[in-house]
């Protein structure tokens, strides 16, 4: 009896070792290997982070040192030029201010009404607190204004407008669709070297940044100098996002490059920092007239202020999930007929293929292949036009649809390839579609973990 009973406290005592065993061997940390990669990617994405929200590459040497666009900005009354930019027009112009970066006493003083919103000196104390996205300042010890930069952010973010319009939490990754880069780059008070680049008058340099609006820009002017379409139109895009590019080819509406390429690209040769640079491509004369004039695709910098930045630069961005669509944002009963519509009938997962919504693989097409002018493409290396991935389109309905806003619904761009392709689609076939692409992602990727883990 005895013997029985210590077999079985024996026995006992074992499943509890091997239980503790297995529920420690699940604690431990990760392999040397495997520790040393999550370390690496934890402190890489939060570099990244860094680098698109505040690093200038030192392009202030430029913007400030050669344009003199802080100038502008601070006015004659704090040693600059002219009336200086409130934060009232700043905000018109589409630049946004980040809550999270205002002192406590700022917000309760400018809830009251206290703060002067069309003084220009409010603009310069924004700037001292790092609260406006995508921009710098550089200060003299007298206060004034001694330069300007910018950073990714600029143009790839936005707020939520949670204090108010304009002002609110940081959205990485959005596309500043309120941005009127333009408006804001034809202040500076030096445009001639800009003109000098172009091979044209200052005028002329103003008339064309007058001519993008908000939400656009004009990446290849300073390739080819094409400033505006044979129509007459604007030669500019849509500032596109910066979201859910992970397994995404190529990142651009013409698809110029991969994420670090495009970084590189414009650093270099868009924002004016200091790193370098090589495509070939530039060199041709007959397509980059202003690129193969200027040596652009062979940039040098004895201080490289760029190219140590483009790994964990990308890796953020890589790293910024295409955000899901808000509850009750669109009607679910025809998202969902959208959807087989999409990937039956319509035909459009043949090319926007799910999950990603665009090829895997090279996801370019012709002009002719979409229905559409070849003006944009050819101002690209390869001549096409991407595939655009879908996710987080909801985000950025602002200023219409296709890489320069032609199509001001989606409805439209779905009609558009219902003629296009002969689908034979209906009205309310199209709407249903449209009311599907609004629903995209349909989770986003803290959402899938959290299914993956109810699994």
């Amino acid at each position: 009896m005895k013997k029985l009973k210590l077999l079985l406290i024996l026995a006992v005592a074992s499943l509890v070792a091997v239980t503790l065993y297995s529920e420690q061997k699940h604690k431990n940390p990760a392999a040397p290997q495997d520790a040393m990669v999550n370390e690496n990617s934890e402190h890489a994405v939060a570099n990244g982070r860094q680098v698109f929200r505040f690093d200038t590459f030192g392009d202030e040497d430029f913007w400030g040192g050669t344009l003199g666009l802080h100038k502008a900005l601070e006015g004659a009354k704090f040693g600059g030029v002219g009336p200086g930019v409130s934060p009232a027009t700043a905000l018109a112009v589409g630049l946004k201010v980040d809550q999270d970066a205002l002192p406590l006493a700022v917000v309760q003083a400018i809830k009251a009404g206290q703060v002067d919103l069309n003084d220009p000196a409010v603009t310069l104390t924004l700037l001292k607190l790092n609260a406006v996205l995508g921009v710098t300042g550089f200060f003299n010890p007298d206060g004034s204004l001694k330069s300007v930069g910018i950073q990714c952010a600029l143009c790839h973010s936005t707020v939520d407008n949670a204090f108010a319009p304009g002002i609110g939490h940081r959205l990485d990754g959005w596309a500043n669709r309120d941005l009127n880069v333009g408006a804001i780059v034809g202040l500076a008070p030096n445009l001639q070297p800009v003109a000098d680049v172009l091979g044209v008058d200052v005028a002329t340099v103003k008339t064309v940044l007058a001519s993008w609006g908000p939400g656009k820009f004009d990446a290849e002017l300073f390739m080819d100098g094409k400033a505006f379409r044979p129509d007459g139109g604007s030669g500019s895009v849509l500032i596109p996002p910066a979201f859910g590019l992970a397994g995404v080819n190529l990142h651009t509406w013409t698809g110029w490059g991969s994420v670090p390429y495009w970084n590189a690209f414009v650093a270099n040769l868009e924002m004016h920092g200091k790193g370098n640079f090589s495509d070939a491509r530039l060199d041709d004369a007959a397509k980059f007239p202003v690129a193969a004039k200027n040596g652009f695709g062979h940039v040098h910098n004895d201080v490289d202020l760029i190219t140590s930045k483009l790994g964990p630069l990308q890796l953020y961005q890589l790293d910024i999930a295409a955000p899901a669509p808000p509850k009750g944002s669109f009607d679910q009963a025809a998202a969902a007929r959208g959807e087989a519509l999409f990937n039956g009938k319509a035909q459009c997962s043949s090319c926007h293929t799910p999950p990603l919504y665009t090829e895997p693989g090279w996801n370019m097409h012709t002009a002719a292949e979409v229905c559409v002018d070849d003006f944009q493409a050819g101002r690209s290396p390869d001549d096409r036009y991407r595939t655009s991935p879908l996710n987080g389109l909801w985000t950025h309905t602002k200023g219409g649809f296709y890489h320069d806003g032609r199509f001001a619904t989606l409805t439209a761009v779905v009609d558009h390839y219902n003629s296009c392709m002969n689908l034979g689609l209906s009205g309310q076939d199209e709407s249903d579609i449209s009311q599907f692409l609004l629903s995209l992602p349909k989770n986003n990727n803290r959402d899938r973990d959290k299914d993956h883990d109810r699994d």
